[in-house]
């Protein structure tokens, strides 16, 4: 059973709303003003948040205000309730990041309908989504019903990249977003000597540069094309402005992006740790599950996703090959056993 906290210092609409809220199969707590409200609401966490603005003691504003400035209720959904219609207390109220506004006197269905909305959003919210196009797009939509690819790419201009051109160069400062449609984008650091190490790839359907757009921050890495690459080109002002729509999608982004991070120091730990053979393994495999295509890639550039020396790589895949694990044709690499190359990594 769903938890409501109703705060309202009107008995009368306290208790029938109430009412109305515990035929509708909720659990309901009241109270009778903000103060009371915070204590309430931290001590029972409830699912969702009905809360008057005009109240003695600490009005709607303040109560959001202090729950935001708990991490255990800062994210609980938040509906204002006030006999006040002007649009100053309805933008005031959004601002400060409540998630719905009913202007009194309300019908019954019409207070449902909106907790209904809103329980619904969370529970979505709650379903892990791929740090890429479709992700996000399943995000937008449950958030606001919008379209992520038809907001950031239509109409976008599209930039097209020759083989082993530049994207952008560590140390710039952002000012778009990147999205690769076609092609494969390799990002990479380089060490006094020249010697590169490639901290992520991205192909079609993925984002690039954001992370130094969400830290308003320079790059840390240079992003170059792999091959033949057309990348959408989405400006700064309408990634923060996507961002900013909605303090749900702006976590859930960040989440999101949170697990590239776990997937870069991962990489670095199989690069320290494995063995030569582990580390051409782990990195074919990477290739073959991000692409699921014949793995057409320089050499060199493999030799830096398995942290190896080209020599050193070139010779673990003609091993590779004598064992039947992979075949070569034209160049590019196919796998021929996935489940005795996964072994491997064991």
């Amino acid at each position: 059973m769903k938890k409501i906290l109703l705060i309202e210092d009107n008995e009368n609409i306290r208790e029938n709303t109430a009412e109305i809220l515990e035929l509708a199969n909720y659990k309901v707590f009241k109270a009778e003003n903000g103060k009371i409200g915070v204590e309430v609401a931290l001590q029972e966490k409830p699912d969702l948040i009905v809360c008057d603005i005009m109240m003695p003691v600490l009005d709607g504003y303040g109560v959001l205000h202090l729950l935001h400035k708990n991490p255990e209720a800062q994210y609980t959904p938040f509906i204002f309730l006030s006999a006040k219609a002007e649009r100053e207390d309805l933008r005031r109220g959004m601002e400060l990041g409540a998630d719905d506004y009913l202007s009194k006197p309300f019908e019954g269905t019409e207070l449902l309908n909106a907790i209904e909305i809103r329980l619904k959003k969370v529970e979505e919210m709650k379903k892990e989504f791929t740090a890429d196009l479709s992700g996000l797009n399943s995000l937008m939509k449950i958030n606001s019903g919008r379209d992520l690819f038809d907001t950031l790419t239509s109409n976008r201009n599209i930039n097209k990249y020759k083989k082993r051109q530049l994207i952008y160069t560590e140390g710039n400062h952002p000012s778009k977003l990147f999205y690769v449609q076609k092609g494969k984008v390799k990002t990479y650091k380089s060490n006094e000597d020249g010697k590169e190490l490639i901290v992520g790839l991205f192909g079609p359907g993925e984002f690039l540069g954001h992370i130094a757009l969400l830290e308003n921050s320079t790059y840390k890495e240079n992003a170059e094309a792999i091959d033949e690459t057309e990348i959408a080109i989405i400006p700064k002002n309408d990634f923060e402005e996507l961002l900013n729509s909605s303090h749900e999608v702006s976590r859930k982004f960040i989440t999101l992006l949170a697990n590239n991070v776990t997937e870069k120091q991962e990489q670095l730990v199989k690069m320290a740790y494995n063995s030569l053979r582990k580390k051409v393994a782990d990195a074919l495999m990477t290739l073959h599950k991000k692409y699921n295509i014949p793995i057409d890639i320089s050499r060199e550039n493999l030799a830096t996703i398995a942290g190896t020396a080209t020599e050193s790589l070139i010779r673990t895949l003609g091993d590779f090959k004598s064992e039947k694990l992979i075949d070569i044709k034209d160049g590019s690499i196919v796998i021929l056993n996935e489940k005795k190359l996964s072994h491997l990594l064991n």
